[in-house]
This record gives C-alpha cells, structure tokens and sequence, in this order.
C-alpha cells in the first residue's frame, strides 16, 4: 500500500513540474524570460533560449511519463530522472526558478528515493530501436531542411557555418550565421525547433508506448488448450483463437489466453481446464500484467469466472446475457414463436432450403467459396468479435449451416463445439439481397435437427437494462438507460441482437466484466471495443504508427 501511495505521489508531483515548467516558458514574469542566475553568471542570451527550450520540451516529456510512472515503468522511471535533472539546471536560467526549480528538484530527489517502486519491464515488443529511428529521422531531417533553406538564402556563407547553424537551431540556440533579415532568422529557429522538440517527444512517445505484441499460439500451445475444453463454459473454444498469448498454470491443468491492447492484456470468457486449478492459471497472468505493467482485464466470463477473478481483487460489472437454447424443448410451435414460424414458412416458399454439415464433410473448393463469401457479406474491412468469435472458418468439428436459393449459397452460419454436447454460433452472415428470414431458417433448421443437447446464439448486450426500461413503472433512470441504448443501436446493433435472440425462447446466461478499477474503465473500455471491432483508437492512425 505504501509503494502504491509513494507512485501516485510521485506521479502527480510529476504532471506539476511538467505543468510548472510550460509556465516558466509561456507565461514569463517581467515579460523576458532571463533569470537573475543567468544574469549574474553573464551568460549570453542564448542560453536563456536553449534553457526556455529544454524547459519546454522537457515539461512536456514530463507530462508524458507521468503514465509511464503510474504503470511503474523502469524505463519511464530513469527517463524521469534525466529529465528532472536537466528541467533543475534549465531553470537556473529562467525567472521561474524558485517555484518551478524547486518543485523539478524536489522530483528529482524523489525518483531517485522511490526507486526500488518502479520494476516493470519494457514489453515485449520494445520500442527502443524504432525510438532511436524516429529521433534521428527528424533531426536529420530538421538540419537537412534548415540547411537549404540557407543554402538558397545566404550562399555567401561557408558549408561549415549553414551546418553548425542548422544543427544549433534545433535546440534554439544562434550559431555563427549572420542573417540580412530577422524574418530569415526567426523562420530557420522555427524549423529548427520545431523538428527538434518533435524528435524528442515522438522518440519518447515510441520509447514508452503500450507496444502491443503480435501473438500467434503455436500448435503445441493449441494442442494443449484443446486439452483442457471441457462441458461447462460455451466459449471455452474461442480461446483457440490464434491471436492470443497463453499462461498455464504450474499444473498444467488450467491456462487463461489473451490479447494485448493499449495497454491492457484482455482475456475473454472463463480460464480453461479444471475450476479448482483457475487460480494457479490466473496467478501467472497477473504476475505477467504486473511484470509488463499491463491492465489485467477479462470479457465474457462466467458467474463462476467472475467470482474467482473478484477473490484476485478484480471489480466485476455485468455486461449482457448470452442466449443458449436448449434443443430438447425448442420447437416453432405456439403463438410465442409464431414469428419465426412465419418467416421460416414465408423464406421456404421463396425457394430457400438449408443444409447442415460438418466443416470437415465439405469439399475445400466449396470451403473456400463460403470463406470468401462471409468475407464479402460481412460488409466493412473489421473483422468484428473476440469473445465469441473464431476469427477462421472450417475447423475440424465445426458445424456449417447454409441458406440456397436457386443453386447458390445466400447465408451461412458456423457453430463450433462446445464440448461433446453443443455448438456455439461463431460466424452469422447472409447475402444482402437475399430475403429476411434466411437467418431465422438456418438456425431453426438447426435447432430442430441436431443431435446437440444446446446451442449458444447470439451475446445480447445490457439485455437486462433494455428490459427493465419497458417495463410498466420503470424509474427514470431505467427508461433513460434504456433510451440511451437504443440510441447507440444504430450503429453496434444493441437492441437488434437482443429482439433477435429474444425471438428463440432462450434462456438468458449472465456474462461479467472484470476489470481492476473504477479509473481503468476508459482504457479496458477502448480495449474491449477495439478487440470486438466496434471502434476504439482510429484504424488510420494504428496503421500509421506501425508505419513509422
């Protein structure tokens, strides 16, 4: 508790030396920046401008490490000490220097004090040598560009003098170039600054990122995993999923799989294998999250899995229900599921029919064909769902359900296997042209000819506040709930999965979110929305930093 205290001290002291700094810059007493230290040592006005520069851009690394510092990051921990230390010396030469110097040296003096607190290591996938790239691409860039520009302007001037002026220029300081125009002058600081503080910044913010391994399973990892599947958890088997890491535990009897983004390590419904081992499985992917500084977060677990990750100290929040319809009892018959009954009836009548296979009976060119056409049906370049999601079509066991019309496939839907006794829908899509009801007979189909004792359908999301906000004499609170829901129905199909799996008579499975805390719900939020493809951080800008 007390380490915890001494880092979040340590990283608001941080934020305020930041802040304190950009003041001594922008908002200079007396109007002038120089401070009575570098008048009494007659330094040159020069150093006053390199000391506001490094004042600048140290402050605003400052601010960004201050995150860096609250996950206990070793490497933002010894960045914060160089930069405390050079933020201490700068303000010798700045008005500031009482309040502003005082508080970066009284962070210097802390850091170092609260070492041993700051122990997590850079992730896996580093960002040092992509930091050292960046840094070096704009500052040679930076001197490149001020080169011209001199060049073309004062060609009088030798090659040795444009250089060393091009390269003072991005740390603010004049160099041996004598300008005719002070426009000329103002203009190359510019450039020099700015390609100076912008290699600065962007090199730490590559050096401290959340990286974001890529992780594939490998088939003895997936060997080991199918080992461990068993009855009792419906998406037990989109764990094998490729783009996950995987911790065991000692046993070897459990094991939990996850994905890394931004920062959080987001694992999807329950641990694998046997209940009694979960803890041991759990205790290496927490011990993991704290080696890497990583948020420990899970989507989609069970009452039971929720229950063992709230004894890790985990905050557990219900997100949805899962529809599971038992076979045994299902039927079209009576006047609750007339709706079905009619688009099935009405979809048959067009000429539709649906067949129900096992992926391995199929031919691989008809495989294929099906793959590319649920790529082409899906309608956006997201590949949407993680929790209940394959993300790959044709597995060994897998069942495939297709609609045809007229010789050609109009709808298919994959269940994968939920142990020896059910299936659970993995895959939903259906031509767009193609008539409504095509989902609704491939699944009634289903139900009503497979020797499976269960089926899980569709996760229908906040389905109890949906309901609780029509019912006769709902709070204000619950009406507005449920308003505000449907609102964003529009575009992530809230309300439009839950009518849909309403329509089958399942019975409703609580799932859980678990998460550490209260402030960590914005960041597992953009994880979860990114992992299921419903939005998150802008595709553009992750491509363009994976560019970089």
């Amino acid at each position: 508790m007390a380490g915890a205290t001494s880092v979040a001290v340590i990283t608001w002291v941080t934020r305020l030396a930041g802040l304190l700094a950009l003041i001594s810059v922008l908002v200079p007493a007396g109007r002038t920046l120089r401070g009575r230290v570098a008048a009494w040592l007659e330094l040159p006005h020069e150093a006053t401008v390199g000391a506001a520069t490094v004042a600048l851009v140290t402050g605003v690394l400052l601010m960004l490490l201050a995150t860096g510092l609250k996950r206990r990051k070793r490497r933002a921990w010894q960045l914060a000490v160089a930069a405390a230390a050079l933020l201490t010396v700068s303000h010798l030469g700045l008005r500031h220097t009482l309040g502003a110097g005082l508080v970066s040296l009284a962070l210097l003096i802390a850091l170092i004090a609260t070492r041993r607190h700051f122990i997590a290591l850079p992730d896996p996938v580093t960002g040092r040598w992509r930091a050292i790239r960046v840094f070096l691409q704009l500052t040679v860039a930076g001197v490149a560009i001020n080169f011209v520009l001199l060049s073309v302007t004062l060609a009088s001037s030798s090659v040795g003098d444009r250089l060393a002026q091009s390269t003072l220029a991005l740390v603010g300081v004049s160099g041996p170039v004598t300008f005719p125009a002070l426009w000329l002058e103002d203009l190359s600081a510019a450039v020099g600054l700015l390609f100076g503080i912008g290699a600065v910044l962007l090199a730490a913010y590559f050096l401290l990122r959340s990286a974001e391994p890529a992780p594939e399973l490998t088939d003895e990892e997936v060997e080991r995993l199918r080992g461990l599947l068993g009855e009792r958890d419906s998406l037990g088997y989109f764990a094998l999923r490729r783009d996950k890491f995987v911790v065991f535990s000692k046993s070897g009897k459990a094991a939990v799989t996850y994905r890394v983004i931004a920062g959080v390590a987001l694992c999807s419904a329950d641990p694998l294998g046997d209940p009694e081992a979960w803890p041991g499985a759990i205790e290496e992917y927490l011990d993991v999250c704290r080696r890497y500084a990583w948020t420990p977060a899970t989507m989609g677990c069970s009452e039971l899995g929720a229950t063992v990750w709230a004894r890790f100290g985990l905050e557990v929040l219900e997100i949805g229900d899962e529809a599971v319809v038992d076979t045994a009892t299902f039927t079209l018959e009576g006047r609750v599921m007339r709706g079905v009954r009619q688009a099935v009836s009405r979809t048959k009548r067009a000429g539709y029919s649906a067949r129900i296979r096992k992926a391995e009976d199929l031919p691989l060119a008809e495989l294929e064909e099906l793959r590319a056409l649920a790529a082409t049906w899906r309608g956006t370049d997201t590949e949407r769902g993680f929790s209940m999601a394959l993300g790959r079509m044709g597995d060994p066991g897998s069942v495939l359900v297709t609609a045809e019309h007229d010789g050609r496939a109009r709808g298919v839907l994959q269940f994968v296997p939920w142990g020896e006794k059910g299936l659970s829908l993995d895959v939903m899509r259906r031509d767009r042209t193609a008539d409504n009801g095509v989902n609704e007979l491939m699944i009634s189909e289903l139900l009503l000819t497979t020797p499976a004792e269960h089926v899980s359908l569709n996760f229908a999301a906040f389905r109890a506040v949906l309901e609780q906000g029509q019912r006769i004499g709902a709070g204000p609170v619950a009406r507005l709930s449920a308003r505000t829901l449907r609102f964003f129905s529009r575009w992530i199909q809230i309300e439009t999965l839950y009518r849909f799996n309403a329509k089958f008579q399942p019975r409703w499975v609580p799932r859980y979110l678990a998460y550490p805390a209260a402030r960590d719900l914005p960041r597992v939020g953009v994880a979860v929305f990114e992992a299921e493809g419903l939005g998150g951080r802008p595709s553009g800008l992750l491509r363009a930093l994976q560019r970089v």
